[in-house]
């Protein structure tokens, strides 16, 4: 009967229970945020992260695992009697971290051509992120349980992580400005009025951008355009013409811009206000009721 040992990333985000519960070995990968460096996964759970996050000046780094470290896992397995390793990586267009697995596995049965049929290493390949894949290797691993053969289990995993898709809704757009992934614009419309992006359209060439954005209640939905070589500064007129939006929480919101430094014109008298974007539009806040 074949002894598995069962190992992932940890882009995977498997929780702590679930991959004790289950025997699964996780490899952290390194973060390096500000002077410090962190094993994700292990030093702090994701409130943690998120929140040292929004404190960072800039988004953290991390680096790829390398072949070294599979080559300890190889080996440390054949050490402790199993018969197959089976590794789910991260993406393998997102990271080199899947190539330095296989690149192991090759210096492994170099090295140890006597494990060549004791010890087999199993490398698949997610072509996808986070629980995407930690459910199938979490799956995996209960189907070895149950006795299941490497090739079921391997039948299985193939399979998930063909039809698995990831869908991506941002809820804050704070991180995304940090890593570039948005414009200053579309930031900001999230973080001072609540809009979310709902699609985008990209020129092949990469010489626009287009995102939409929504409020998540309505159909409504504002274009924003980005254009990849314009250097010099619209022409916004007088700002006569401009966007208004309603707000049923005036004063909230009032109290939000003015910490964000964003207010540029008061009108007491109409009981209204304006803010300004990255790019010099105002936008008129309007009480619900005025």
């Amino acid at each position: 009967m074949a002894n598995i040992k069962f190992i992932t990333d940890s882009a995977a985000d498997l929780p702590p229970a679930l991959r004790e519960e289950l025997g699964i070995q996780v490899l952290p990968f390194p973060i390096v945020m500000g002077e410090r460096e962190y094993q994700d996964g292990f030093d702090f759970t994701p409130e943690e992260f998120y929140a040292m996050l929004l404190e960072a000046p800039q988004i953290p780094t991390h680096a790829q695992l390398n072949p070294f470290l599979f080559l300890q896992c190889y080996e440390q397995a054949a050490q402790e009697g199993y018969t197959d390793l089976i590794y789910v990586s991260i993406n393998s267009k997102g990271s080199s971290t899947h190539h330095n697995a296989l690149q192991a596995r090759e210096e492994f049965y170099e090295e140890h051509p006597e494990l060549r049929d004791r010890l087999r290493v199993h490398i698949v390949d997610s072509h996808s992120y986070t629980m995407s894949y930690g459910w199938a290797v979490a799956q995996g691993a209960r189907l070895a349980r149950e006795g299941r053969s490497v090739e079921e289990i391997l039948a299985y995993l193939e399979d998930w992580l063909s039809h698995v898709r990831v869908l991506f809704a941002p809820l804050d757009l704070r991180f995304a400005k940090k890593s570039g992934r948005v414009s200053a614009a579309a930031a900001f419309m999230g973080e001072a009025l609540g809009l979310k992006p709902v699609r985008t359209k990209e020129a092949a060439d990469g010489s626009f951008q287009l995102v939409y954005l929504g409020d998540g209640v309505t159909s409504f939905q504002l274009e924003l355009t980005w254009l990849r070589d314009r250097t010099e500064p619209y022409n916004l007129g007088e700002c006569e013409f401009h966007l208004a939006f309603v707000t049923d929480c005036y004063e909230a919101m009032y109290q939000k811009h003015k910490e964000m430094g964003c207010v540029c014109f008061e009108n007491p008298k109409m009981g209204i206000y304006f803010i300004s974007d990255p790019d010099g539009y105002w936008i008129e806040i309007v009480p619900e009721r005025l």
